[in-house]
């Protein structure tokens, strides 16, 4: 068995234990972030079925997943980085989820772009939870603004996503997501990552981000 299948196997038991003794029923999506890694590395894990992959570059996703995801139809691309408004265009075309919205530019352009090729792309807003000055993401107290752009848009807005400050503990900014979450009832909700996973669950994230844990380290 290739080492990636073992390791999502063990993510997947992680998961499963940790939201048994908590009795949580939340059906946990695993998105295997693939970006930087050449498709056969990923091979392994769409012969197994799983369906769920992340990428954070536009080109370096329609090079990797055009053939392969005309080959398996169920194949779900998240576009998990920063968007840039002239890479939409290419965006609506290869990816079926966007976790990376934070401005009304921005939802106005997918949606423009979706429109044109009849395509309803699944929308997460990021929100810059940690509010640092250098990450991206939409403002606690602009969320509300933006959601109601989203909707008034008519873009398919499943959740919100967030990724915290880096080396902090995250809970609590995971406590604030799923509060944000539960406030706007949406039902998605998109953190957690190979360090931080088990909290982000155990914190009502229903799609986990998940690149190093089941690829092994970025060389």
């Amino acid at each position: 068995m290739h080492s990636s299948i073992k390791n999502l196997i063990n993510i997947k038991n992680n998961i499963k234990v940790n939201l048994n003794k908590l009795k949580i029923n939340n059906q946990i999506k695993v998105i295997a972030v693939s970006k930087t890694f050449k498709i056969d590395k990923i091979l392994p894990l769409i012969n197994q079925g799983h369906i769920h992959f992340g990428e954070n570059k536009v080109q370096e996703a329609i090079e990797k997943w055009t053939t392969v995801k005309k080959e398996n139809s169920k194949i779900r691309l998240h576009m998990i980085g920063k968007l840039q408004s002239n890479k939409v265009k290419l965006a609506v075309n290869i990816f079926d989820y966007i976790h990376s919205v934070d401005s009304e530019k921005l939802a106005k352009k997918i949606s423009d772009e979706s429109s044109k090729i009849d395509k309803k792309i699944k929308i997460f807003i990021q929100v810059n939870i940690g509010e640092e000055i250098q990450k991206s993401g939409v403002e606690k107290n602009n969320l509300e603004k933006l959601i109601s752009c989203c909707k008034d848009l008519k873009l398919d807005l499943v959740g919100l996503m967030c990724i915290p400050p880096i080396n902090t503990d995250p809970i609590k900014y995971f406590r604030d997501m799923q509060k944000l979450t539960y406030n706007h009832g949406f039902s998605e909700l998109s953190m957690g990552m190979s360090s931080d996973y088990i909290q982000a669950v155990e914190n009502s994230a229903t799609f986990i981000r998940i690149g190093s844990a089941i690829f092994g380290a970025r060389s």
